[in-house]
Parts: structure tokens; sequence; C-alpha cells
């Protein structure tokens, strides 16, 4: 069940900030908002003694400041680029960067050289890089496009450091309190920014990016969550979990985005696809 919530909620996310414009929600305050209120569901979730919010693990501080700084940042970028670079080149870009992970984890962990694995690394660059390519080279494809690879590299990142978390830094059932930890003080972070931009003038607080906000907390905290879950529950491999969760996620932002949302694919954006479908292929015959 792990995977199937892990599944769900990332994909409900995509399609969120997708449907933004649509109601003239600001996604920066919408995201701002999400991580407070993704804190609360950890919270609730897990309810641990009110002392324990002020008393951090040492050994936590370090990855609570990198997860939470990674959650914004990454958070931020792919609002916009589902928006700017649609749906499906975003959901490829940001899962697609499973290859950093993947490529991570043998290297730190000492995994065994496998030419599948690293067959589906190289098909999976190439996959970001056929997704991200478009058909003309407009001004604004190619000042978007740099998100594309930022999302690739940060969330590959940002899977690597959430598995070595959960792995060798969290003890039992601390994962939702770490997970709650990271995401409030990413909306600490998100908060000084907006505060900045409200004295410059350039943020206008609305009730309607609040109730945005709560709308993409719920899912973005238990996405997080079921992640580090199947990482802990399942007796799979990391790679093999991160592949099934990643092909499907991608599976459904690409008919999503093709049916609801009207996304126009060129030659280079299927072939992309299909490339990016066989590398999680083949890392996953490999784990």
């Amino acid at each position: 069940m792990e995977l199937f919530f892990a599944i769900a909620f990332s994909s409900f996310i995509f399609v969120l900030f997708k449907l933004f414009p649509r109601f003239k929600i600001d996604t920066f305050q919408a995201i701002v908002v999400n991580y407070f209120v993704a804190f609360l569901c950890g919270f609730f979730f897990a309810p641990f003694e009110i002392t324990q919010l002020t008393t951090v693990p040492m050994g936590w501080l370090f990855y609570t400041i990198a997860a939470a700084i990674l959650f914004i940042g990454l958070f931020l970028i792919m609002g916009l680029s589902a928006q700017k670079n649609g749906l499906s080149s975003t959901s490829v870009a940001v899962k697609m960067s499973m290859a950093i992970s993947v490529l991570g984890m043998m290297l730190f962990y000492s995994e065994s050289v496998q030419i599948f694995k690293v067959a589906g690394i190289i098909l999976a660059i190439f996959g970001v890089i056929g997704m991200t390519v478009q058909a003309k080279d407009s001004e604004k494809n190619v000042s978007s496009s740099w998100m594309l690879l930022v999302l690739f590299l940060g969330s590959g990142l940002l899977d690597f450091l959430l598995n070595y978390i959960q792995h060798s830094v969290l003890s039992v059932n601390e994962t939702a309190f770490f997970t709650a930890y990271a995401f409030g003080l990413a909306g600490i972070i998100g908060l000084i920014i907006a505060f900045a931009r409200l004295m410059r003038r350039e943020l206008t607080p609305s009730l309607r990016n609040v109730i945005a906000g709560l709308l993409l907390g719920i899912p973005n905290f238990f996405s997080i969550y079921f992640l580090m879950k199947a990482y802990d529950e399942l007796n799979w491999s990391n790679s093999s979990i991160l592949a099934v969760i990643n092909v499907c996620i991608v599976i459904i932002a690409a008919i999503i985005g093709l049916l609801f949302f009207k996304e126009k694919w060129n030659k280079l954006k299927i072939i992309g696809f299909i490339s990016s479908l066989i590398s999680i292929l083949f890392i996953y015959l490999s784990a």
C-alpha cells in the first residue's frame, strides 16, 4: 500500500500545479501555506509530545535544513515548470532524476555495477533531453528549459538524501516526526521570503491562495511520508522501489496531460518518453 499511496499523492501534486493558473492561484503563496499544512499533517498523523517540538535530535539538524531547502526550492520551480513547460515534461524531469539517485546509491552503498543499471541511467538522461527539447526554440522555451535541468539534478539529490536519512539517520517510528519538521522549516523559509516580498509590495495575500495551499499540503506530506515508509517497509532494493513509483507517476502525468490539458507531443518528446520508460525497466531488472 505504501507504493500505491506514494504514487497517488505525487501524481495529484502535478495536477494541482497545472490547475493553479486556471483559478488564478499564486503558486508561491500556495506553496508557503502548503508547508505549514504538511507540518500539521505530520503532527496529527503521528502525535508526539509538545516538548519534542523544541528538542530536535542534533543528528537531524543538518539533514533537516538540507531537506527543507530542497523541498521549497524544488517545489517552487516544479510549480512554475508545470505551467510553462507542461505537465509531462516536468514530471519526467522530476521522476527521471532517479538516475542520479540510483548512481548515488551504487557509489555510496558500494553496489555492484550492472550493465542494465548503467544502461538505464544513460537512457534516463536521454529521456530527459528528449522531453525537454521543444519543436520550436522560442525565447520562452529557452528561458524556461533551465527549470527542467534544475529539477532533474535537484530531485535526484533529494531522493538520495531521503533514502540515506531513512536508513542511516532516523530511528524506528521517527519518519512522520522528521518529515513534519522538515516541512515546517521549509514553511518558515518560505514565510521569510514572503515577508520580504510583501514589504516590497510584490505580494498580495489572498484567501484563494490559502485554500490552494491547504489542498496542496496534504498530498505533499503523504507523498514524502509514504516514499520513506516504502524504503523502510518493503523488502525490495531501493532502486526498485524508486523505479516502480517513478514510472507510474510519469505514465499518469503523461496521460493526464494529453487527455485533460491537451498538451502537444512532438517526435522528440515521444522518443524521450519511451526512452524514460525503458530506462526504468532496465534499472528495475538490475535491482
